[in-house]
């Protein structure tokens, strides 16, 4: 062990380093990279649409950009209350869904 240490120290010295853990190099760029692969495979592609009429609340949430689960969990109680939408603007008549989030998300909704 005092051998060990010595040598450490007389290596230290004379201006080599020792690496203490040599673990795996990890490569920022590739792990932005899958970071960012992997956050695209959540989304679904523009231009996906969803049936506000038929669509579970799963669905809704995966496809329409600000609405969680407890929003869609809204959308199909409103749904089921008061029966099938007419008009995709029917949306701003369910609590919590606003003008700008409707109109956010005309693209991915279909009747």
């Amino acid at each position: 062990m005092k051998t060990t240490l010595q040598a450490l120290c007389f290596t230290l010295l004379l201006g080599g380093t020792t690496p203490l853990y040599a673990g795996p190099a990890i490569d920022n760029v590739s792990a932005r990279q899958a970071s960012a692969q992997s956050s695209e495979e959540k989304k679904p592609p523009q231009s996906e649409s969803v049936s506000i009429n038929h669509a579970t609340a799963e669905e809704l949430s995966a496809v329409m950009n600000g609405v969680g689960l407890k929003k869609a969990q809204a959308i199909i109680s409103y749904r089921e209350q008061y029966g099938p939408f007419t008009q995709i603007e029917q949306l701003k008549e369910v609590p919590g869904i606003g003008n700008a989030l409707v109109e956010r998300n005309l693209t991915r909704l279909k009747l």
